[in-house]
């Protein structure tokens, strides 16, 4: 059997989402921030001040390691967790002034790694590379957990 001589589509999606991902790192890095960092801001910016489980779910993360996060989150002045008022069980989290300006700040780096990721993908060819992705997901969910 013929050697194939183009390289395993998984393992160039691998080191590309690696190489992103380390990249959108150093990018969150140089704002003063981080990817779980910038998570947990982006999912508190609404009208409503989301409870710790309700921000796990959202962010994707387990609810331990969200309360490292929030911990250091919070010695940084950048949130606020308080009972709520309904349910004495639940924690809300809120952006404090600090977190708010980081939020700014991010979101700018945010923008311009978005752009330099976009550069010489027109409209079209992002849509198109976007469904790619999506299909890719599919085919995985399809063949289910691996052995």
């Amino acid at each position: 059997m013929p050697r194939p001589t183009a390289r395993p589509l998984g393992l160039a999606l691998a080191a590309t989402a690696k190489a992103v991902s380390r990249a959108f790192d150093d990018a969150l890095r140089e704002a003063g921030g981080s990817v779980p960092i910038w998570l947990v801001l982006a999912n508190l910016t609404g009208d409503r001040w989301p409870t710790q489980l309700e921000l796990a779910r959202s962010v994707g993360i387990e609810g331990a390691t969200l309360t490292r996060h929030l911990d250091g989150m919070e010695r940084a002045g950048l949130v606020e967790r308080r009972r709520d008022g309904g349910d004495r069980r639940a924690v809300n989290v809120e952006l404090t002034d600090g977190g708010r300006e980081l939020h700014r700040r991010l979101l700018q780096a945010v923008i311009a790694f978005n752009r330099e990721l976009h550069a010489g993908l027109d409209d079209d060819e992002a849509d198109r590379f976007r469904a790619t992705l999506e299909k890719l997901r599919e085919n995985v969910a399809k063949a289910g957990p691996r052995p």
